[in-house]
């Protein structure tokens, strides 16, 4: 591999509540996931952040979620079809308006939280979100877990896909998510983070939380916005990467 995308979760700031440090993270990633107002984000906060991905012509992306402010999203819901179709096209739209007052266009969705978790493996969930994508823009890529039914679910329905993997998180042997209510769900050692993630960049690997090996097959890294020491760890993987002669640059451009 000679380029991979490294995306982040970014605009989740609300009022005087913030919420990670989107402007170093912007220098560093090549894809912004925003907020669009159902988990976190406040219209002004959202523009901002749109303004400065345009600024430094990183890719932006609506990061779709199920309406839960107080839960972050991630608080698992068991929405009907049509709630979730229209929450995915409202906030895409919305989203979609704000970019283009900044002079920019949504490229892709990734949902968010327990919202990405379901859909991962859950085709009824999974088939109203892409419906939503479908209805409001076609050409928006999909982006999801790598290895997860709902790339395929995708494919089929016409959508493009991209695949993700998480430098921050730990997998199963069975290459889910460990539940970050498990320990170890969440890798903080930046330097063993750069490995796993030149690991994954040479070898489509990575190594599950029982040290196992598992195939990963991911065109994009995601640096999660809200990690304690996210900046860090994002800094260390590019540094990683174009030491080793592999460039950051984001999958809408490939």
């Amino acid at each position: 591999m000679t380029a991979i995308d490294l995306n982040s979760d970014l605009g989740e700031s609300y009022g005087a509540w913030g919420m990670g440090d989107d402007a170093a993270m912007l220098a560093i990633v090549s894809s912004a996931n925003i907020a669009c107002g159902f988990h976190a984000g406040d219209p002004l906060g959202i523009l901002k952040t749109v303004k400065a991905a345009a600024e430094r012509g990183v890719s932006v992306g609506a990061h779709v979620s199920y309406p839960d402010r107080v839960g972050f999203g991630r608080r698992d819901m068991g929405v009907t079809s049509a709630e979730l179709t229209a929450d995915v096209i409202y906030q895409i739209g919305a989203l979609k308006g704000v970019a283009t007052a900044a002079g920019v266009v949504v490229g892709y969705v990734k949902p968010h939280g327990a919202l990405y978790n379901r859909i991962a493996h859950d085709p009824i969930q999974g088939q109203a979100v892409i419906d939503g994508i479908k209805a409001i823009d076609p050409d928006l890529v999909l982006m999801g877990l790598a290895g997860a039914p709902i790339l395929k679910l995708a494919h089929k329905s016409g959508l493009k896909t991209v695949a993700e993997a998480f430098a921050d998180r730990a997998y199963t042997p069975g290459g889910k998510l460990v539940s970050r209510r498990e320990p170890g769900a969440v890798v903080h050692d930046t330097a063993v983070i750069a490995r796993r993630m030149l690991q994954l960049a040479h070898e489509g690997t990575i190594e599950a939380i029982d040290g196992s090996t598992i195939k990963v097959d991911a065109q994009s890294i995601c640096v999660h916005g809200d990690s304690p020491g996210a900046v860090a760890i994002a800094q260390a993987i590019r540094q990683a990467f174009e030491t080793d002669g592999i460039t950051v640059r984001s999958f809408l451009a490939a």
